[in-house]
């Protein structure tokens, strides 16, 4: 692992972020949001050399926290079946996968004949169009992963934290360090099973890395 880095003598609390394997086939047909589904057990056994990778790159010494949704977890133990040391993790539902409301469950092709906003240029939907019964990316940073994050900072500060989250709940959490709006944020691309390194320096967020992959 890289040396840490100090500002003013504080030590950074460091926030390792990575997104949950792929999901099963018949789940990516669908706008699953906030579903609980699994993940591929075919592409788990081809991406071994991932797992080996990530469990080689994280903190061995780090907290684990993963959401409600058991892709996350499946992903956290196959992480520590490639040579990570089993860590105790902990539930952190407010880094989970954008709630999509009624559209969960369509397929692309029935979400892309529905009457909406103008999508994003690069996602389905707009940045900030709250699905019925869901909830709008800008809920997602704002009321969730931004205030979570400035809660994990607060609680374990100068510690290292890995968090399995998702594409969404990542996305939200590069764009509250570096202050972007949610239409900016859609512009970023998360892979499955990358890493994506935060550090806080004292209140100051920085952002040292996004999709690292072997």
């Amino acid at each position: 692992m890289p040396e840490r880095r100090y500002t003013a003598g504080v030590t950074p609390t460091r926030i390792f972020l990575i997104r949950h394997a792929l999901v099963e086939p018949s789940a990516r047909l669908v706008m699953y949001g906030s579903m609980d589904v699994a993940v591929c057990a075919v592409a788990m056994a081809e991406d071994a050399a991932t797992y080996r990778w990530l469990a080689d790159r994280l903190p061995q010494e780090a907290r684990w926290f993963h959401t409600p949704l058991s892709r996350t977890r499946a992903t956290a133990e196959a992480i520590f079946a490639a040579g990570h040391p089993p860590r105790s993790m902990e539930m952190e539902p407010r880094f989970v996968e954008q709630h999509l409301g009624e559209w969960q469950g369509l397929t692309h092709e029935q979400f892309t004949t529905m009457l909406r906003d103008p999508p994003h240029p690069f996602w389905p939907h707009g940045a900030d169009e709250t699905p019925p019964g869901g909830e709008s990316l800008r809920d997602v940073m704002e009321r969730r992963v931004g205030p979570a994050l400035e809660d994990l900072v607060a609680q374990y500060p100068g510690e290292d934290l890995v968090v399995v989250a998702h594409g969404g709940s990542i996305r939200a959490a590069v764009a509250h360090a570096l202050q972007l709006d949610p239409h900016q944020a859609l512009r970023l691309s998360v892979r499955n099973l990358s890493l994506t390194r935060l550090e806080n320096h004292g209140g100051e967020w920085r952002v040292n890395s996004i999709n690292e992959e072997p």
